[in-house]
């Protein structure tokens, strides 16, 4: 199956995607692609380290003729976010990613790609093992944690790198030349709670909710997209409102910065009820579903009997709880006033979890406006303040100012423009990319970022487009050909 990948153009930089993507790589995890670019920069001869916190350094010297050229420091993370479809079997731990050509897009079947940053990964390696390629001395910085809290740039020492220009190769737009991007917060909410015995005459019944696009919680933010955890609250609220349901457990979504695409929920209610409370749910999932149904035509929302469970949470929790998650902001929070059709400020409520006593509500809010984001933080945690919960605030992370004036900048702008005849989109992006954190210790580093054209990132919809990596592959050896002197 991944040996079609490897006929594809450029054979060098899908080559080396199909290397990577063979090793397990999630976040936090990293030890054995950590290894494995270690073993890679070994086998080149190639200058090779890795630091304290697991970055991987792999430093090679300008090709004959390029020697005055200023260093470029090219940089990628080497985690992916791990997420499959509930039918898919697959462990992430042990398998690598199994991918396909469908048309000009290459997928993977039932779960995320890892093109995402893979292919920047991929294209770094491919220049490195290059022989026929020109470039300046290079400074390849592979990041780890990029997903889930991007430790590794945190990390990363002052005096480690030398390099003048950071090329990242982490947008997902091939006509877009990103100049800066959010900052982020984890927001997490915990209580406990005390279980209260099964009353007599009540009946269990199982609530999935499923198939939702989910997607990136920065990127695709402002899209509409239906949300597992907000859809699933609405549920439990109408039928605790209208037939007195009582919560059991509850597990939603995933990663924090993964729209949530699922939740299930274990409720009972009276057994008197059960026909009225079944029908009454369906008629509710079918108003959310013809209210989604352009942006999420795939979205079930199933209501079906299930195992009576022992225990049920505390009525006053309960309350506090699906109140809580009501009012908790999801979504845009404001638009930037600076620049057109960005947004400044959002929030993404990503996993709920309600089981064996213990709550846990996780949402990651972004902006690019640092006060902006602790005003929205702030927001949340007094909402769930107010229902009981304890708030902690945690992975703090800078955004990326832009600079108009950056000197990289206006070289992509005019190659891009010879290669493709018309102007590239500049542009700031509500994504966490790692240049704001790399340029606490570098300040002096000139940063740019550009990509491929990939789709449906953190979700198992996930797709990279052939015809655009070709596009980009070419604006990458063009770049690097026309670094400008020292």
């Amino acid at each position: 199956m991944n040996s079609d990948i490897r006929q594809l153009q450029p054979t060098a930089l899908w080559n080396k995607f199909a290397d990577l993507n063979a090793v397990p790589r999630p976040s936090k995890k990293e030890e054995r692609v950590i290894q494995f670019m270690k073993d890679f920069g070994a086998r080149l001869g190639l200058d090779t380290q890795v630091d304290k916190v697991g970055n991987v350094i792999i430093k090679k010297p300008a090709t004959p003729g390029m020697e005055d050229r200023k260093t470029v420091v090219m940089q990628s993370h080497l985690d992916m976010v791990h997420q499959k479809n509930n039918d898919t079997t697959f462990d992430f731990d042990t398998q690598g990613i199994e991918m396909f050509i469908d048309g000009d897009w290459v997928k993977a079947k039932g779960t995320t790609l890892g093109a995402d940053n893979g292919l920047g990964v991929a294209t770094i390696m491919a220049i490195l093992e290059s022989t026929d390629i020109p470039h300046p001395a290079i400074e390849a910085l592979f990041t780890i944690d990029e997903e889930t809290g991007m430790t590794g740039a945190k990390g990363l020492e002052a005096g480690l790198l030398s390099g003048e220009i950071l090329l990242n190769l982490d947008t997902e737009e091939d006509d877009e030349i990103g100049v800066g991007c959010a900052g982020g917060l984890d927001v997490t909410a915990t209580r406990s709670y005390k279980e209260e015995e099964m009353p007599e005459f009540k009946t269990g019944f199982e609530i999935i909710v499923k198939g939702l696009n989910g997607g990136h919680s920065g990127m695709d933010i402002h899209k509409g997209l239906g949300n597992a955890n907000k859809i699933m609250n609405r549920l439990l609220f109408d039928g605790f409102e209208n037939y007195g349901l009582r919560i059991a457990e509850i597990d939603g979504g995933s990663l924090r910065n993964a729209i949530p695409r699922e939740s299930k929920a274990i409720v009972v209610i009276d057994e008197i009820h059960s026909e009225s409370f079944r029908s009454e749910m369906n008629d509710l999932a079918n108003v959310i579903k013809t209210e989604l149904k352009t942006m999420e035509p795939k979205l079930e929302i199933l209501v079906s009997p299930t195992k009576t469970p022992k225990y049920i949470m505390e009525l006053g929790v309960q309350e506090g709880l699906t109140r809580a998650i009501y009012a908790a902001h999801n979504g845009v929070y404001r638009m930037s006033a600076d620049i057109p059709d960005l947004v400044e400020t959002s929030n993404n409520i990503a996993k709920v979890v309600v089981k064996n006593g213990e709550i846990k509500i996780a949402c990651l809010t972004r902006s690019s406006v640092e006060t902006s984001k602790k005003d929205l933080a702030n927001a949340l945690r007094a909402t769930f303040e107010l229902t009981g919960c304890e708030v902690e605030f945690s992975g703090d992370y800078p955004g990326w100012t832009p600079n108009m004036e950056s000197p990289i900048l206006k070289v992509l702008t005019q190659i891009y423009k010879e290669h493709n005849g018309q102007e590239a989109h500049v542009a700031a992006c509500h994504a966490g990319l790692e240049c704001g954190i790399l340029g606490t210790n570098y300040p002096s580093m000139d940063m740019i970022s550009f990509g491929p054209n990939i789709r449906g990132a953190h979700s198992p919809d996930e797709r990279a487009q052939i015809s655009s990596v070709q596009k980009y592959w070419e604006f990458v050896l063009k770049i690097l050909k026309a670094t400008p002197k020292r």
